[in-house]
């Protein structure tokens, strides 16, 4: 079992599926934790996130098919009422992301892995891209999804 839980965020996951610029960080850092390198995790709000957008580019099967695989790879933290008073109270900007670190904060993660590391800066959890993550941590090949 792995040491070091990873909060992955939307766009990480979404840059993996939609091979987007920063795919090569994702892939690297999904393929950790198909080999249980680390324990990646993730929250109701960013799989809601990704279900919408892949049945926006391509059908609803498709997107309850992703789900269901990423649900055989990563963890699902919890959100209940004291997550979202944290996150109401918080000084973060942007409420989505202040639900994310909150979630991430309860859940014991060492990690927050996501391409706006900027909307983290106030929260204590390292916060790192992909490729910064994987570059620290060891390097791996593409995953299947």
């Amino acid at each position: 079992m792995a040491d070091t839980v990873v909060f992955i965020d939307s766009d990480v996951t979404i840059d993996l599926l939609a091979k987007r610029e920063h795919y090569t960080g994702a892939a690297a850092l999904f393929e950790l934790v198909e080999r249980g390198d680390i324990a990646g995790c993730t929250t109701p709000v960013v799989l809601a996130n990704i279900e919408y957008i892949v049945a926006k580019y391509s059908n609803k099967t498709k997107a309850r098919a992703t789900l269901q695989a990423l649900l055989k790879r990563i963890a699902v933290l919890t959100m209940d009422h004291s997550t979202v008073q944290m996150a109401v109270n918080s000084g973060f900007s942007d409420f989505e992301d202040a639900l994310q670190y909150y979630a991430a904060e309860k859940g014991a993660v060492d990690f927050i892995v996501t391409r706006n590391t900027k909307d983290y800066e106030q929260g204590s959890i390292t916060v790192l891209t992909a490729e910064q993550f994987v570059e620290l941590h060891g390097a791996a090949e593409e995953p299947e999804v």
